[in-house]
């Protein structure tokens, strides 16, 4: 008879964490940051820091997105700019600078923003497609948005992100 209990109470216990499991996959927590007033949301999973660089190295010839790089911890990280990469105005100068390094096969990026907001653990039912009405130029970087209390939040497809001109993406 206990050999019975201790089953059923393993069984539960697989229930549990079974269900526990599928309502894991059914969510995803996202890192959200500001870009001139907007809120994205990066996979949590791809990020891998958020910092405020004190120095950002230029990279002669580079692409127009790309500010520059980075030394973090020993690696050369590629700093790319969310607000020109979007086509939107520059930073104030004064302004401070706040970078969230995602990881896209072995290599580091550092999105350059506005500002970095809180982690947000969305159901994925709560995702739509993109609008029509967003700009084009988003739509193509945006994996869907999720309609928020008092604003909206894009959901930043990373390597489409990371992708320049004939598909190519920033590498070494």
């Amino acid at each position: 008879m206990a050999v019975q209990t201790v089953d059923a109470a393993q069984n539960q216990l697989v229930a549990v964490g079974a269900s526990r499991a599928v309502a894991a996959q059914a969510e995803q927590v996202y890192v959200t940051v500001y870009v001139e007033g907007q809120l994205f949301g990066l996979p949590v999973e791809r990020v891998q820091d958020i910092l405020v660089p004190e120095k950002i190295a230029r990279i002669p010839l580079a692409p127009p997105e790309v500010a520059g790089s980075i030394n973090l911890r020993g690696r050369i990280v590629t700093v790319v700019n969310m607000r020109t990469r979007l086509g939107l105005p520059e930073q104030a100068a004064d302004a401070r600078i706040m970078c969230v390094t995602v990881e896209q096969g072995q290599e580091l990026y550092s999105l350059q923003v506005d500002d970095v907001g809180n982690v947000l653990n969305l159901p994925l039912r709560t995702v739509e497609p993109n609008p029509s009405t967003l700009d084009p130029r988003w739509r193509g970087l945006s994996r869907g948005v999720v309609r928020l209390d008092e604003e909206l939040l894009i959901i930043l497809d990373v390597d489409a992100f990371l992708q320049f001109g004939d598909g190519l993406t920033f590498s070494r």
